[in-house]
């Protein structure tokens, strides 16, 4: 059962244009969306967007134009300041640029909360030094940020953040500055921190692999909007609008380009054909059911005897379960193959891309690829609608 610990609710965020008095920019514009308690939830979209004003809504930075947004059960929209306090009390917040005090040690810095907080002394240090063994920095005490590499002080940022023991963790873009391998590095404290402490994540970011690596459900921004959101791997399985889709390619191998297409076109005859793989059913917010794909292909390879070149691709794992796409080469009779290539699309998402000799442009094998799949889960669900049917005139004629 789920437990939102952050809700928003039809809110919108409007800013008054410098220079234009009567203009207005619409920086988010009607999210309804919850966070559950204990979750790792990512807000992904491209700059301008509107993820970082949505996310300084949580605390109050920013408040709604309309709308309300309603925190750890209270409705925050019209709090006063004093009001606010104890709820940003229980908010942490880590940072791009790591925003320490420069002249002050790793130790102050990961105390300055506390100080703010009238905490004593004694359990200042006791709470610091937990902090700094927690983080990996316990001989780093007394060092300056200047001494420290972009992860050390990323993770002073986090030790820091959870100084005070809050239920919340807003991370707005906080491994951008970072290379991959301190990038992963920083994700698995993360990920420690939700899973030992039990605190909420909102990790706002533009690069899909964040998401991808520790995140359980994620909203996609565009222009103000929540465009698509949902369940990580159900969101990378089956991305429906086209800003998903280009943040997927980013994060995700396997699917060619068009011009790697057209090179192996140039370099086999064959039939050249993605198969995309998905380990597991997906459903999406309207309770439609995409099933696994690319799960059988070896077998109906062996049944109608095609030959099978691998030419391209790439698995990834989503949450624990296989995602990616395989490109082959397929050859043998052309009955043989449209007739296995009927029975894989049965169970697969299949693009086809046609032959050198017959290509099928790129733009179109996408479509039709799109096509099928809509098409097969629209005869999911009548199969569905038809199965519940019968079974309710079995209870019918059973009653009688």
């Amino acid at each position: 059962m789920s437990d939102p610990i952050i809700t928003f609710d039809h809110v919108v965020k409007e800013f008054k244009i410098r220079g234009r008095k009567a203009e207005t920019a619409r920086a988010v514009n009607d999210v309804s969306l919850s966070i559950d308690r204990g979750d790792i939830f990512g807000i992904i979209g491209y700059s301008g967007a509107g993820k970082s004003t949505l996310v300084r809504l949580i605390n109050a930075l920013e408040r709604p134009t309309s709308g309300t947004v309603t925190v750890l059960g209270t409705d925050i929209t019209a709090l006063n300041e004093s009001k606010l306090r104890p709820i940003r009390q229980k908010i942490g917040m880590i940072f791009q640029q790591f925003n320490l005090f420069s002249t002050k040690t790793v130790s102050q810095n990961i105390a300055y909360p506390l100080q703010l907080d009238h905490w004593r002394k004694d359990y200042q240090d006791r709470r610091v030094k937990e902090l700094l063994e927690f983080v990996g920095l316990a001989e780093h005490a007394d060092k300056y940020p200047s001494q420290l590499s972009g992860g050390q002080k990323q993770r002073v940022g986090i030790a820091r953040a959870l100084a005070t023991n809050p239920e919340i963790l807003l991370a707005d873009e906080a491994t951008s500055a970072l290379d991959p391998e301190t990038t992963t590095e920083v994700l698995a404290l993360l990920k420690r921190v939700n899973e030992e402490f039990g605190i909420t994540i909102v990790l706002i970011t533009h690069q899909m692999n964040v998401v991808q690596q520790i995140a359980n459900r994620v909203a996609v921004m565009s222009s103000g909007r929540v465009v698509e959101s949902g369940d990580v791997y159900d969101v990378f399985a089956a991305p429906r609008q086209p800003v998903t889709k280009r943040f997927i390619a980013t994060a995700l191998s396997g699917l060619p380009e068009e011009s790697r297409v057209e090179r192996l076109h140039g370099e086999w005859s064959g039939r050249i054909v993605t198969v995309l793989i998905r380990q597991k059913d997906v459903s999406d917010d309207h309770g439609r059911t995409l099933h696994a794909s690319g799960q059988n292909i070896s077998e109906l390879i062996a049944k109608y005897g095609v030959e099978s070149s691998l030419l391209y691709g790439g698995i990834d794992t989503v949450k624990g379960s296989a995602i990616g796409a395989i490109t082959y080469e397929f050859n043998g009779p052309g009955w043989h193959v449209d007739e296995f290539l009927r029975e894989l699309a049965q169970h697969s998402d299949v693009i086809d891309f046609g032959t050198a000799e017959k290509p099928v442009a790129y733009a179109d094998a996408v479509a039709n690829h799109i096509a099928g799949a809509e098409a097969a889960i629209a005869n999911q669900q009548s199969v569905s609608q038809d199965e519940s049917a019968e079974i309710s005139a079995s209870h019918e004629g059973a009653n009688a």
